[in-house]
């Protein structure tokens, strides 16, 4: 039983390492953990085309047919594009991560209005502008922060994921 333990613990422990490693270089190569981003999701995007292309024929009528069908031209497109010309799929994918911040700050910000009350809701209230200013920095340098920010933040999310194995690697492992 206790080699079962073991297991899980050196198993996170492992990852945990290579997530940090990783993370430290998606930090140090920003550009280019951004341009593998764009990538993936160019594959996933394609990927999706070939499904709507088979969801097309499977349909039993004609408007679901001609619908899946527009999806499958449109994904597919997106996908070879993002492929073929991966920085602007940088630049792109940035300014969706610009918005999106933008939107989840707004939403933050709302959030501490309705629980201004509650203990320690001030973490949401400071969550909203840390969000803000991120979302303010990556869209007021649009399109030179695409050489930073996707990388970066990939970094600092993969760092924060690592430690958290290593954390749990050692919690699992036998005393």
């Amino acid at each position: 039983m206790a080699d079962a333990t073991a297991k899980p613990g050196t198993g996170a422990t492992v990852w945990g390492i290579l997530m940090l490693i990783c993370g430290v270089l998606a930090i140090a190569l920003p550009l280019a953990s951004a341009v593998g981003i764009a990538i993936i999701i160019g594959w996933l995007i394609l990927i999706s085309a070939v499904w709507h292309l088979i969801a097309a024929f499977r349909t039993g009528h004609i408007g679901g047919f001609f619908w899946q069908l527009l999806l499958a031209i449109v994904y597919g497109v997106a996908g070879v594009v993002i492929l073929f010309y991966p920085l602007a799929g940088v630049a792109s994918l940035t300014l969706i991560l610009a918005t999106f911040l933008f939107i989840e700050a707004i939403l933050e910000g709302a959030l501490y209005f309705n629980l201004r009350g509650r203990v320690r809701a001030g973490w949401i209230l400071f969550d909203a502008i840390i969000t803000l200013i991120l979302a303010v920095l990556i869209w007021a340098q649009w399109p030179s922060s695409s050489a930073w920010a996707l990388g970066t933040l990939l970094g600092v999310s993969l760092i924060f994921s690592g430690l958290a194995r290593l954390m749990l690697g050692s919690a699992s492992a036998p005393q």
